[in-house]
C-alpha cells in the first residue's frame, strides 16, 4: 500500500474561482450618478435668470459664463462683479481656463446696450467666441 495522498479525479474541477463584478457595477452606477449631478451644478453657475427663448440652438457651449441679470447684478462664473470690473475678471478667468469662450446668460428683460458693452468687455479681454444662452420655447397646448 502506498502511503500518501490520494488524488480523486474530478477535485480539481470543484474549485472554481470568479469574480463577482456585481459590487464594482455599483461602484459604476454611483459614481454616474454623482457625475450626472455634479455637471448639471456646474452648467447651472450664477444666478437665476429668465433666458430668451429660441427656436433652435448651436448645442451646448462650454467657456466662462457671464450672467447678467434683471436687477442688474453682472456675474462671471458664479461670481458678482461691476461692470468696470469685468475686463479684468474675463483675463483672469481665461489664464485660468483652457477655453477663452464666453457664454452670455442674460435675462430676457435685458437691454441691448447692456449686452453690447459685455460682448466688448469680453473681446477686449481676449475672448475668441461668445455665445448667447437661450432657453427652448415654452411648448404650446
Amino acid at each position: 500500500m502506498a502511503i500518501g495522498r490520494t488524488d480523486v479525479e474530478g477535485d480539481d474541477a470543484a474549485i472554481v474561482a470568479e469574480i463577482n463584478v456585481t459590487p464594482l457595477t455599483d461602484i459604476f452606477l454611483v459614481l454616474l450618478i454623482i457625475f450626472m449631478v455634479t455637471s448639471t451644478a456646474l452648467t447651472n453657475q450664477g444666478s437665476k435668470v429668465d433666458l430668451p427663448r429660441a427656436d433652435a440652438g448651436a448645442g451646448e457651449a462650454t467657456g466662462v459664463v457671464v450672467t447678467a441679470t434683471a436687477e442688474g447684478r453682472l456675474e462671471v462664473d458664479g461670481r458678482s462683479i461691476k461692470m468696470d470690473e469685468l475686463g479684468g475678471a474675463l483675463t483672469t478667468a481665461f489664464q485660468h481656463g483652457t477655453s477663452r469662450n464666453v457664454i452670455l446668460r442674460g435675462d430676457r428683460t435685458l437691454v441691448l446696450e447692456q449686452a453690447v458693452q459685455i460682448m466688448t468687455a469680453a473681446k477686449a479681454a481676449g475672448a475668441e467666441k461668445i455665445a448667447i444662452a437661450t432657453a427652448p420655447p415654452a411648448r404650446q397646448r
